[in-house]
């Protein structure tokens, strides 16, 4: 049984940091590539940064790049995802996700790449 369980998220004023983690079970975490979304209120879930299984890639959405920083610790099977100079627009639930296909190096910022997914952490930035 795959699980994913995220924490570190909370209220923050704006231009603060945040470091969420993810910790997963049930599947080789090494041979997955991992996945952070997020879905703010009244909108579709969006594409924040993956980690390729290799860590050779680290793609970020547009939004977040130059802010937000993701890697992964294979030893202790979690994925983080560091957030640096916090806007309100940043706020959302984070969800975290691993890949349905093991050494997979695709379509990172599809949703359908990923098949479990975390129940989510909330991210709130005060103006």
């Amino acid at each position: 049984q795959v699980q994913l369980v995220e924490s570190g998220g909370g209220l923050v004023q704006a231009g603060g940091s945040l470091r969420l983690s993810c910790a997963a079970s049930g599947r080789t975490f090494s041979r997955f590539t991992m996945g952070w979304f997020r879905q703010a209120p009244g909108k579709e879930r969006e594409f924040v940064t993956a980690i390729s299984w290799d860590d050779a890639a680290t793609p970020y959405a547009e939004s977040v790049k130059g802010r937000f920083t993701i890697s992964k610790d294979n030893a202790q099977n979690t994925v983080y995802l560091q957030m640096n100079s916090l806007k309100f627009e940043d706020t959302a639930v984070y969800y975290c996700a691993i890949d349905r296909i093991p050494l997979s190096t695709a379509y990172y910022s599809s949703p359908t790449t990923y098949d479990y997914w975390g129940q989510g952490t909330q991210v709130t930035v005060s103006s």
